[in-house]
């Protein structure tokens, strides 16, 4: 009699940790599921932040037009280096994008041939700057309409490299500064075209070049 209650008593101590056990797998379950949730919801947040910091820095632009010929061609999809004009200014020879100035809802692409404070003149299709021939290797429709600007501060002048076929500054003047969206980067479509985009160095003068004859 005595054994048998003994057990009986064992048993009854014993049946409180079996409780305990299972609601250590409770809790355990739980924490697993908090910390799944956890990670789930940094990794959102994270593609959140990349997001928004890739879009503040870059934007996409699709080609329209033959204005860029054969540099660039219609059709083809750009990424646009926003921030680079922040840190310093446009260069002659790069490839930008741009606000229309006469009309912003439209962006062109085009590339900058004059810089502030210089005068531009354009005879018989070729480009000088203060009075000096810019030479152009990168043109394979040379050409188009004659024009004379003096820029001013933070003016720059843009032209297409398809001279015969492009709404440029031979149009509509000097572009601002700040209506420049950022200096084109990289082509990622169509796939034959994935690459960064080359822009054309020139020299830190063109007094090298050929002057204009009077």
């Amino acid at each position: 009699m005595e054994e048998s209650r003994a057990e009986s008593e064992k048993m009854d101590e014993l049946s409180p940790l079996s409780g305990e056990g299972e609601t250590l797998e409770e809790v355990g379950s739980e924490q697993s599921a908090l910390s799944l949730l956890r990670e789930v919801a940094e990794t959102v947040l994270l593609t959140v932040v990349i997001f928004v910091v890739i879009n503040t820095l870059t934007s996409r632009f699709r080609i329209e037009g033959p204005s860029m010929n054969p540099t660039l061609h219609e059709g083809q999809y750009l990424i646009i280096n926003k921030l680079i004009y922040k840190l310093h200014a446009p260069e002659r020879g790069d490839i930008i994008v741009f606000h229309h100035p006469q009309n912003s809802a439209r962006d062109l692409i085009k590339r900058v041939v004059g810089l502030p404070g210089e005068e531009i003149q354009i005879r018989e299709g070729r480009v000088y700057i203060d009075g000096i021939l810019l030479e152009e290797p990168y043109l394979a429709y040379p050409g188009g309409r004659s024009a004379r600007y003096t820029l001013g501060a933070d003016q720059f002048y843009v032209l297409g490299d398809n001279r015969p076929n492009s709404d440029d500054s031979r149009s509509w003047g000097a572009l601002e500064k700040s209506q420049i969206v950022g200096k084109v980067w990289v082509s990622y479509w169509p796939p034959s075209d994935w690459g960064g985009v080359a822009h054309h160095h020139f020299s830190e003068s063109v007094q090298a070049g050929t002057a204009l004859e009077k």
